[in-house]
């Protein structure tokens, strides 16, 4: 990848916030709580995954840079939302996904050509450098904040 792809992913990893907030925008509890389909998640439960997604992907991103060799450790994102209490009010988590976005985004703007080389191994999909992080995690807000439309627009 070049600076240029990186550059551009980066805006795009900048404007996840921003996504997903719009997406919430004016949303009514009834909103908050509609489930489009049986097996999947309810806009307030995007909202929590989003925080605890968001704030896992911090510190992965940190022990990519940081430390020799990471693993990074993959989770069970459907036991989070069945035992973290999903069903809890948003602002937390909402507050505690756009300050770790706009933590790392800060960070991604220093990186050196070195540290943009390092990497380290995900327990689930093998060898994870930091231009992997930065490609999934650009688009991931923006996927959920999709993902929140539709969740709203499921209510007759």
């Amino acid at each position: 990848m070049d600076a240029t792809e990186r550059a551009e992913l980066i805006r795009t990893y900048e404007g996840g916030a921003a996504g997903f907030i719009d997406a919430l925008a004016g949303i009514t509890d009834a909103e908050l709580d509609a489930r489009p389909g049986p097996d999947e998640w309810t806009s307030r439960e995007i909202v929590h995954h989003l925080a605890d997604s968001e704030m896992r992907a911090a510190i992965r991103l940190r022990q990519l840079i940081a430390e020799e060799a990471p693993v990074i450790q993959g989770y069970d994102e459907k036991a989070y939302t069945r035992v973290l209490h999903y069903d809890r009010p948003i602002e937390s988590s909402l507050d505690a996904a756009v300050a770790a976005r706009r933590a790392s985004a800060d960070l991604l703007g220093k990186l050196t050509e070195a540290e943009w080389s390092r990497s380290g191994t995900h327990t689930e999909s093998g060898p994870y450098s930091v231009e992997d992080w930065l490609t999934i995690y650009a688009a991931h807000a923006h996927d959920h904040a999709d993902q929140i439309r539709r969740a709203r627009s499921s209510l007759p």
